[in-house]
């Protein structure tokens, strides 16, 4: 199946991606386009858009607080995993404008996904350059929530 969001993606726009192919869609291919491209890229591609203004996989206040694209998905896949839960919890505090239970983890998901938007050549490299931090945080959030991994400091 083909997606299609924004370019220039930073945090919610490469999250996304790496939650589609890790927990609905493995072949899944990505088109990232220009703003005002979406909803017709989503019509001409037969693409199912994401983290852009106005579609149901977007950004949406539920309950009194911002939840992002990534909420969106994990909620419409009805996705449980206590991990993935938890993992939203840290994107949703770099991505959103406001949260009410911040997570530390947050502000260095956000300084991270920006860095890596400076050196990545195009959003696919991107990608490329965060999905192993995103499987990095995935297992930290398993260990949080008691699903496995190791949980003592590293050096």
């Amino acid at each position: 199946m083909k997606w299609v969001t924004r370019e220039k993606a930073k945090v919610d726009r490469i999250a996304c991606p790496w939650l589609i192919t890790r927990f609905v869609d493995p072949a899944a291919e990505f088109l990232f386009v220009a703003k005002d491209e979406v909803q017709e890229t989503a019509a001409k591609e037969n693409a199912i858009p994401f983290d852009a203004p106005g579609v149901e996989l977007g950004h949406h206040m539920v309950d009194d607080e911002e939840q992002v694209s990534f909420d969106a998905i994990v909620r419409k896949y009805r996705l449980t995993d206590p991990a993935l839960l938890d993992l939203a919890e840290i994107v949703r505090t770099a991505d959103a404008k406001s949260v009410t239970r911040a997570r530390p983890e947050g502000a260095g998901l956000a300084a991270a996904a920006a860095g890596f938007r400076l050196i990545a050549k195009d959003d696919h490299d991107n990608m490329r350059l965060q999905f192993p931090l995103y499987d990095a945080l995935y297992g930290y959030c398993r260990a949080r929530v008691g699903q496995g991994g190791k949980t003592e400091n590293r050096p």
